[in-house]
């Protein structure tokens, strides 16, 4: 497979149209049924499913898709990387992590070396452990932002002096508003909608430690991979979200206000990356800035 006709294929894949994506491609469409009709027989499988206004993806089309994204993605890091080691530092650098304030951090040190040297681009993807891991497995990212409970021992890694705290998202015209912390006590009968990274077992989930195993017999009604949706329901009545602080509006102007769990349940998070990488001059730069800004050799 040549990297020319997969972006021939995704082209085609996202605007579901010969057509479109030979306009798209400055192409003729000939040329362009051609080159999919090659790549058909080279792979021995049917990827589209051409209707009368729109072609659609296969099982092994949709399979081809995620794959080919991600060959696209590894061949510009590399093309990227690779150009980023002469001269001024310039080139890509890729961070994965779930949502935290911890954030902020990384953008000191992101906006300090943007100001230095205004060539570097980083890319920021959100997602939870797994999903982080996965990218970070694959080298479609340099750097992984963790919180400590998931096993990093595959990777190295730099602990942040950071901590995140737990703690419950409500109405703040909940009953339970009125308290300044809540015990698991509290928590028994309400609808809990709660993070699907945090409540997955292990023997080192602090979180899951906390509830002193009585966290099967609370009332989970949902579950979310980022906050933003399952705040939304906590507004919309449906219950109360166990999450960290500071990552949702609890302003005088929101309907949410927090409240930190007692006794008090800390996130602590770590910056990973594989230990086989090697990695561009922008990824060492900015692996530099972070070790001196939290004082690591």
């Amino acid at each position: 497979m040549e990297i020319r006709v997969l972006k021939y294929f995704l082209t085609v894949a996202r605007e579901g149209s010969i057509t479109a994506a030979a306009n798209a491609l400055h192409l003729t469409q000939p040329t362009l049924t051609r080159q999919l009709q090659d790549l058909e027989y080279e792979l021995k499988q049917k990827l589209f499913l051409r209707g009368k206004y729109k072609i659609t993806l296969t099982d092994e089309g949709l399979l081809l898709k995620d794959r080919a994204e991600e060959i696209i993605d590894m061949v510009d890091k590399t093309k990227n990387d690779i150009i980023s080691s002469g001269g001024d530092i310039k080139g890509d650098v890729y961070i994965g992590g779930g949502e935290t304030d911890a954030m902020h951090y990384i953008a000191d040190v992101i906006k300090e070396i943007h100001s230095a040297h205004p060539n570097i681009i980083f890319h920021l993807y959100s997602g939870n452990a797994e999903d982080v891991m996965e990218k970070l497995d694959k080298k479609l990212l340099d750097f992984g932002l963790l919180v400590q409970h998931n096993d990093i021992s595959k990777y190295d890694s730099v602990a942040l002096p950071i901590t995140d705290v737990w703690g419950v998202l409500m109405r703040k015209d909940s009953p339970l508003a009125k308290y300044k912390y809540l015990k698991i006590d509290n928590l028994k009968g309400l609808p809990l909608i709660n993070s699907r990274q945090a409540i997955k077992k292990s023997s080192n989930n602090e979180f899951l430690k906390w509830f002193h195993g009585q966290f099967d017999n609370l009332n989970t009604v949902a579950t979310y991979n980022l906050i933003y949706n399952a705040a939304i329901m906590v507004k919309s009545g449906i219950g109360y979200a166990i999450t960290l602080d500071k990552l949702t509006d609890t302003s005088d102007k929101s309907l949410l206000c927090f409240r930190p769990l007692e006794p008090k349940l800390e996130a602590k998070l770590n910056i990973v990356w594989n230990k086989s990488s090697v990695r561009s001059a922008a990824a060492n730069l900015f692996l530099e800035k972070l070790q001196e800004k939290f004082g690591y050799e």
